[in-house]
């Protein structure tokens, strides 16, 4: 059972200034896999469009047809559609929930610090 809701809940940790003053550094969000189609709004994980090691967290601001543009709160230290493009849903692989972690869920690295 521990595995299978493993794959639907994740717990995020946030590094880096990019989704302040929203989530600072240390904070521990909950998400889980996509149920819905992505928002205007919502703020997701997605893995770098650049380096698939990495993983953002980033809010969606518009969608234009199937891509995303994503982008952090804090404009001067976010890597986001500006850098890289539009991200095609897809690639959202888990949406943020609350800004409560469920304990024991694995972590996931939102963004390594620049």
């Amino acid at each position: 059972m521990g595995r299978w809701l493993e794959f639907f809940v994740r717990r995020v940790v946030v590094e880096g200034t990019s989704m302040m003053p929203t989530y600072a550094p240390g904070e521990r969000l909950t998400a889980l896999r996509p149920w819905r189609r992505v928002r205007t709004g919502d703020v997701v994980v997605i893995r770098d469009p650049r380096d698939a090691q990495r993983w953002l967290l980033k809010r969606c601001v518009a969608r234009q047809g199937r891509g995303l543009d994503l982008r952090g709160d804090n404009p001067g230290a976010s890597t986001d559609s500006r850098d890289f493009g539009l991200v095609p849903a897809r690639a959202v692989r888990y949406l943020v929930v609350g800004g409560s972690a469920l304990s024991g869920s694995p972590m996931l690295k939102s963004e390594k610090r620049r």
